[in-house]
């Protein structure tokens, strides 16, 4: 019995619902990793103009301050707005990849999805017992984790770089500024190579959980799939009474057909066959009512009621009902046999009319 646990996997209609509502998965970790990637590779590209900018803005001060006779604001201000402008020229294209490569490796995970309802506020998130839930959850105890583990990489990481390269970094204090910035900075970008490897791991790991989370938070119950079932499909009782409606309505339809129909052939209490042929109109009789059992006895009666003929051929009878559908001409094969039968209705008609 469904006892109300979610042991069913999401149905597809339950993953639209879930996206359009902005609840979807993805790895923070890949975005950072990206970002951290992108933005030490940036510097070092960029480490030429970098280099030249500082050591032009550092030229251009230290000599400024012989030409300034005395310190006003306003010089203070110039002054300012011209160091920030400096930092702005370096800074804005290592800003706009970082965040260029954070909204793509985001984006790529949830195909740039954007959603309304994710910035409708939700009150619900103020309660006290479902902070303590989510504090005490198992994503957040992985979260923890996720956070000790990457401190102590990048920790002896650290250790390590400063252990090995400690006597080379002093003697970069007797190197030109030039040479020694380089150094450092080769040096940092290969302790970046090591930390973003690892990250990346440590991100595919994070993908992963994330996804399974995810795929656990959207199950639904048995009944939940039933009542989706019921949405999309239709109630099956609602279904069933509709079609046993409509099957009420066609045979209503088809027994008021009878009466107008110019023979009935039968086998002799199974099968019942309703004939109509018009010679301007038609180009071949065709059924306009059949039935099997029961529904043939009732045939045979409302045609014997409206005095339309009955005639007993077996073979003929099941053959026609058999290859036939309702409003469709019989097969070619059976004209013979039916135009026999239509001839000699004519013929007791024209006799009766004649009495």
């Amino acid at each position: 019995m469904d006892n109300g646990s979610k042991t069913e996997k999401a149905t597809p209609k339950k993953r639209r619902d879930e996206r359009k509502k902005g609840n979807i998965f993805s790895s923070k970790d890949i975005g950072t990793v990206l970002s951290l990637a992108m933005v030490f590779f940036t510097i070092k590209a960029m480490f030429p103009i970098i280099y030249k900018k500082v050591a032009g803005c550092i030229y251009h001060y230290i000599n400024g301050v012989y030409e300034i006779q005395t310190l006003s604001l306003t010089i203070s201000r110039e002054i300012l707005i011209d160091a920030m402008m400096n930092i702005a020229v370096i800074m804005v294209p290592i800003f706009s990849v970082s965040i260029l490569a954070a909204v793509i490796g985001v984006g790529a995970q949830t195909r740039f999805l954007f959603s309304k309802d994710s910035l409708k506020p939700k009150f619900n998130r103020l309660n006290p017992l479902e902070g303590i839930k989510k504090i005490v959850s198992l994503k957040s105890f992985i979260e923890v984790l996720k956070g000790l583990i990457k401190i102590t990489i990048i920790g002896y990481i650290l250790y390590m770089f400063f252990r090995d390269r400690a006597g080379d970094l002093i003697k970069t204090l007797f190197l030109g500024i030039e040479a020694s910035v380089s150094y450092v900075l080769n040096s940092v970008m290969s302790m970046v190579y090591m930390v973003c490897i690892v990250f990346v791991f440590i991100a595919g790991f994070d993908f992963l959980y994330q996804r399974w989370d995810y795929e656990r938070q959207i199950r639904m119950t048995k009944q939940e799939v039933k009542e989706e079932y019921k949405q999309m499909e239709g109630d099956p009782k609602v279904k069933g009474k509709i079609k046993e409606l409509q099957r009420k309505m066609a045979m209503s339809r088809m027994m008021q057909s009878v009466p107008d129909a110019d023979v009935i052939i039968r086998n002799p209490t199974h099968y019942a066959v309703a004939l109509k042929y018009d010679i301007k109109k038609d180009a071949a009789p065709y059924v306009v009512a059949k039935g099997q059992d029961e529904l043939a006895l009732r045939i045979v009666y409302v045609a014997e009621q409206n005095g339309v003929y009955v005639i007993e051929n077996r073979e003929l009878t099941r053959a026609i009902y058999a290859a036939s559908s309702l409003d469709q001409e019989i097969p070619l094969e059976y004209y013979g046999a039916v135009a026999e039968i239509l001839a000699l209705v004519y013929r007791i008609r024209e006799k009766n009319l004649q009495k």
